[in-house]
């Protein structure tokens, strides 16, 4: 696995953790990239929607687009894979701890 590959992995785990830990299992695509900042992701918005595709193309999150913000929502496939029932391709695995 590419260097790259590796950070793309993690950021999409990243997404994936912190949709799982709201409430409704929502974040606007503004609060996704503020938290990929935290977990040092700096990337562009486009990159970050991109990422978002992907997911949704693995059926890990739906997306709905709200005027021109995307709002990503984890989809049982995204659960599986941080549970650890499923593994998805091009997602970091989650540690055993969670």
């Amino acid at each position: 696995m590419s260097y790259t590959d590796y950070v793309t992995a993690d950021a999409r785990l990243v997404i994936l953790k912190e949709l799982a830990a709201q409430n409704d299992g929502r974040l606007n695509e503004s609060l996704v990239t503020a938290v990929l900042d935290r977990f040092g992701h700096r990337r562009s918005r486009e990159w970050v929607r991109q990422q978002l595709r992907a997911l949704a193309d693995l059926d890990a999150v739906g997306l709905t687009e709200a005027g021109s913000v995307v709002i990503a929502e984890i989809r049982r496939a995204g659960i599986d894979h941080l549970e650890r029932r499923a593994f998805l391709e091009g997602v970091a695995q989650p540690s055993l701890g969670g």
